[in-house]
């Protein structure tokens, strides 16, 4: 399901989807109400949202349907967001809200369809150069967890140590930061940084399996469904 305030632009998501064998558009919604309500009603796999739109945003929208009860064949509804570099604040929330990752507009037609499979088979996708954005827009504005994204962090969610200092740990840190082993953390920081298995697995000098396996008890260990909450647990407790 395709939601964007933009007709053409719809269309165009719409034409590149349908294309497909494997994919089929059920539905297109202008706001974020009616992506709710269609997503109620069609219980598509994947919804492509847009952000900002009249009346409900894409991140509400994005809460409503990531809450949605799973499909009678057991599968639950995942969103994408489709953003631009000047809302990377609002996409940050949204994936707090639920999202199960995020690209760019002008995504590549083969980037979205390889993205929509990996979303769709229960995985996470990042635009890297997105995540870069996000990364240096966090550490302007001193996020950390409970941020509304719309302000500065209130003084008892400032990191209290110097940040340069090897011991320096952040002012608030999820118990589950401290089952991980040193590997895992490691493993965590290259995911927070965007890179994908392959290139966690070439930069450490481990193999591609050993990087999976890691990854898997990353996401176990600390509650994340996907590797974007692995993105956010990593920024909310100052590893990277």
């Amino acid at each position: 399901m395709i939601a964007d305030d933009q007709e053409l632009v719809r269309a165009g998501f719409a034409m590149v989807i349908g294309s497909q064998p494997d994919m089929q558009v059920v539905g297109q919604a202008g706001d974020g109400a009616q992506a709710v309500a269609l997503a109620e009603t069609l219980r598509p796999d994947v919804v492509l949202m847009d952000v900002r739109m009249p009346g409900m945003d894409g991140i509400e929208a994005t809460r409503r349907v990531s809450s949605l009860q799973a499909s009678a064949d057991g599968r639950p509804t995942r969103v994408i967001i489709l953003t631009t570099f000047d809302l990377d604040e609002y996409v940050m929330a949204a994936i707090n809200a639920g999202a199960s990752g995020f690209l760019l507009k002008d995504t590549e037609p083969e980037t979205l369809l390889s993205s929509i499979r990996t979303v769709f088979n229960g995985n996470a996708i990042i635009a890297p150069s997105a995540t870069k954005r996000l990364i240096e827009k966090m550490m302007q504005d001193g996020y950390a967890k409970g941020d509304t994204l719309a302000g500065a962090p209130s003084e008892a969610q400032s990191v209290a140590a110097d940040a340069s200092s090897p011991s320096a740990r952040p002012a608030y840190t999820d118990p589950e930061l401290e089952l991980l082993t040193d590997r895992e953390r490691e493993v965590l920081v290259e995911i927070a940084h965007g890179l994908s298995n392959q290139e966690i697995a070439s930069k450490l000098f481990i193999s591609l399996p050993t990087v999976k396996t890691h990854v898997a008890h990353i996401l176990a260990k600390i509650n994340a469904r996907d590797r974007v909450q692995a993105v956010v647990f990593a920024y909310d407790n100052g590893i990277v």
